[in-house]
Order: C-alpha cells, then sequence, then structure tokens
C-alpha cells in the first residue's frame, strides 16, 4: 500500500501556514480541479478529493493538531479518517458544507443548511476506563412547533421557486479568457428551500424554526483522548424552512488525574516504598482506576525501578486490548524516625559497615578511564 501523501505537500503551503494561507491555497486548487469545470476528468477528480481531505485536515484545529504530531495516524479514531477512504461524495460533501458551494468560495451564495454547533463533555480518567453514556441538554434553534418547521402557516401551502425550479440552486456561467466557469449557488429567491411560502407562520416569520432546547444522549466508548471528538450527524442547528440541519462535533476532555498520568494507553504512576520493604521485598497494596490490586515487590529493588501491572491500563479505543499499569518505584528515607527506629537504624548501620565495600565494577572502570593520560 502507497504511503499518503502529506497535507502541506498536497497544498503546497510550509507547516507554519496559517488560517487564511489554507484556506487561499484551498481555494486555488478547488477552483483548478473541481468537477463542474473538469467533467469527466478521473484525475482532476482524484486531485480534488485529495484536496479537499487536506482542507478538512488543516483547517481544523484539532485535526491538524494530531496531524502534526502523529501524522496520519494521529487522525485514526478521531471522528475523521481512522482508515475509512475519502471517497468524491464526502469530497463534495465537504466542500458544499464548508463553502455552500462553487459559488460560495468566492463569497456568494447564501443558506443551504442549519449551522454546525460544538459542544465540550469534561471527562475523568475512570469514565474514561469505562464509557459512558452522557445526557446533555443544549439551547439552539428548533423546528417551529407551529408550522412543524415547513415556515408555512397552518392550513397554506407552497408553491416551486419559479427561479430555480426547486432545487434551491441555480447554476451560473462566466466565461473568462482562461475558460468557463459554472457556479452552483443559493437560489436568492427562495433562499435554498426550492419553495415560495405563500402564507408565512406567523409564530417564526416564516424561518421554520425558533429558540428552543433539545436534550441529546451521546456515547462515550472507552478509550477516548483529550482532544477526541464525536461528531452527531443532525444534531446541529434546524435549518430555515425545513432545510436539512446542521452536525453537532462533541469534543473530550480529559481532567487529569491526582495518581495516574495518560501514556497512550497506559498509565504511569509513583511508587513510593519504604526502605525496608525496597531492601526485603514482597506484596504491597497499590490503587487502580477500579479499585486496588497487589504488586510483588522484588527484594533489593531500586528507585526507578518500574514494575508492570498487565491489563491495568485503559481500553484502545474502537479497539481490542487494554494498557497496563506502570509503577514507577521511591524509595523515600524517613525524616523523623522514633527512639526504637533510631535504634534499629543503628544497628543496621553497624552491620553494614562490618561487611567488605565492593565498588560497581563498570563504574570503577569509568572513573579510572576517565583519568588516563
Amino acid at each position: 500500500m502507497s504511503r499518503p501523501r502529506d497535507y502541506y505537500e498536497i497544498l503546497g503551503i510550509g507547516r507554519d501556514a496559517d488560517d487564511d494561507a489554507i484556506k487561499k491555497a484551498y481555494r486555488k486548487l478547488a477552483l483548478q480541479w473541481h468537477p463542474d469545470r473538469n467533467p469527466g476528468d478521473s484525475a482532476a477528480e482524484e486531485k480534488f478529493k485529495e484536496a479537499t481531505e487536506a482542507w478538512e485536515v488543516l483547517h481544523d484545529p484539532q485535526k491538524r493538531a494530531a496531524y502534526d504530531r502523529f501524522g496520519h495516524d494521529g487522525l485514526k479514531g478521531s471522528g475523521f479518517g481512522g482508515g475509512q477512504p475519502f471517497d468524491m461524495q464526502d469530497a463534495l460533501r465537504a466542500f458544499m458544507q464548508d463553502f455552500g458551494g462553487f459559488g460560495d468560495i468566492f463569497g456568494q451564495g447564501g443558506e443551504r443548511r442549519g449551522a454546525d454547533m460544538q459542544i465540550q463533555i469534561r471527562l475523568t480518567l475512570a469514565e474514561v476506563a469505562t464509557g459512558l453514556s452522557r445526557t446533555i441538554k443544549m439551547k439552539k434553534p428548533v423546528a417551529c412547533d407551529t408550522c412543524t418547521g415547513t415556515g408555512s402557516k397552518p392550513g397554506s401551502g407552497s408553491s416551486t421557486c419559479r427561479d430555480c425550479q426547486g432545487a434551491g440552486q441555480i447554476r451560473q456561467v462566466h466565461r473568462t479568457f482562461i475558460g468557463q466557469f459554472i457556479n452552483a449557488v443559493t437560489c436568492p429567491r427562495c433562499q435554498g428551500g426550492g419553495r415560495i411560502l405563500d402564507s408565512p407562520c406567523v409564530d417564526c416569520r416564516g424561518e421554520g424554526r425558533r429558540r428552543g432546547e433539545e436534550t441529546i444522549s451521546v456515547d462515550i466508548p472507552a478509550g477516548v483522548a483529550d482532544g477526541n471528538y464525536l461528531t452527531m450527524r443532525g444534531k446541529g442547528e434546524v435549518g430555515r424552512q425545513g432545510t436539512p440541519p446542521g452536525d453537532l462535533a462533541v469534543i473530550f476532555r480529559v481532567e487529569e488525574h491526582d495518581i495516574f498520568q495518560r501514556h497512550g494507553n497506559d498509565l504511569l504512576a509513583e511508587f513510593p516504598l519504604s526502605p525496608s520493604r525496597a531492601a526485603l521485598g514482597g506484596e504491597e497494596k497499590v490503587p487502580t482506576l477500579d479499585g486496588e490490586a497487589t504488586v510483588d515487590v522484588p527484594a533489593g529493588v531500586q528507585t526507578g525501578r518500574i514494575l508492570r501491572l498487565k491489563g491495568k491500563g485503559l481500553p484502545v479505543l474502537n479497539g481490542r486490548g487494554i494498557g497496563d499499569l506502570l509503577l514507577r518505584t521511591v524509595v523515600f528515607v524517613p525524616t523523623k524516625l522514633s527512639s526504637k527506629e533510631k535504634e534499629l537504624y543503628a544497628e543496621i548501620g553497624r552491620i553494614e559497615e562490618k561487611k567488605p565495600h565492593k565498588p560497581d565494577k563498570a563504574l570503577f572502570d569509568r572513573i579510572r578511564e576517565a583519568f588516563r593520560v
């Protein structure tokens, strides 16, 4: 399988390009390779798809950050890419959504659908480990109850827009010295609805929508990371006069944990040990996200040793397997000692003084090498 091309290379921009530079570069390529300008040209279609895919990633802050850090692999499981092919329908849908048509890319055209919305949901690490359903209430435009979203006064009807013949769009042909341009723009007469109201609804004034509230249930899979998001189709703002609703992007924000640090699907925590436990070893109880576990401490363990508890980390998002819990040992020295403890430590000291000291051979060799002339 061939390696995907770099998105910055596709748009012909540097990795430090700002939003305006990204948009300008995409506009140029969309104008050049749009299917309306290149009917039946499969090579042009591929270049249009490629440019639109690059635009969809680089103009979105979350997608761009994931791509900059991890490349194409960073987009898997994030609500974009994930190994799924980006076909022509995806490209045209994204193009129409962001620019409203070939005319809107030059500032023309009107509203075609409800606006997209975005919310954030905060999660604890324990919730990430199990996944959950979260119910949220959103204030947003909803369908008018009186006219059921049509915008027409009850009992009245509508007629097909004579300008666009009900399509909601009109095609404009412009001939220039470099060729013919065909722009599909939102019909200004019906505002993209395709129909003209005989008598507008008095409650929503023909909009077909009003301010309201909707309760939405979000199923959050286990293993999500901070910045991952879920796109809920049709859960954004309701469109005018029955036009399609926008989408809702649910962005996940994972709160920091008091004990554990996340490293992919593994969890890392410091594991404090008393000098006696470090010297003698034995079993110790340690906290996990779902309770306690027992870890076997080897005798003579030193600070910095990593002890692994398999399967005590986080689940793989949309996949199989669970990460591990990694415990970094830290041998602490007590600062306050009772009289009995002082006696015992003094006795240990006397025993240690009687043992012949064997320097670390590797360390000794390094020191000798450093002073060799």
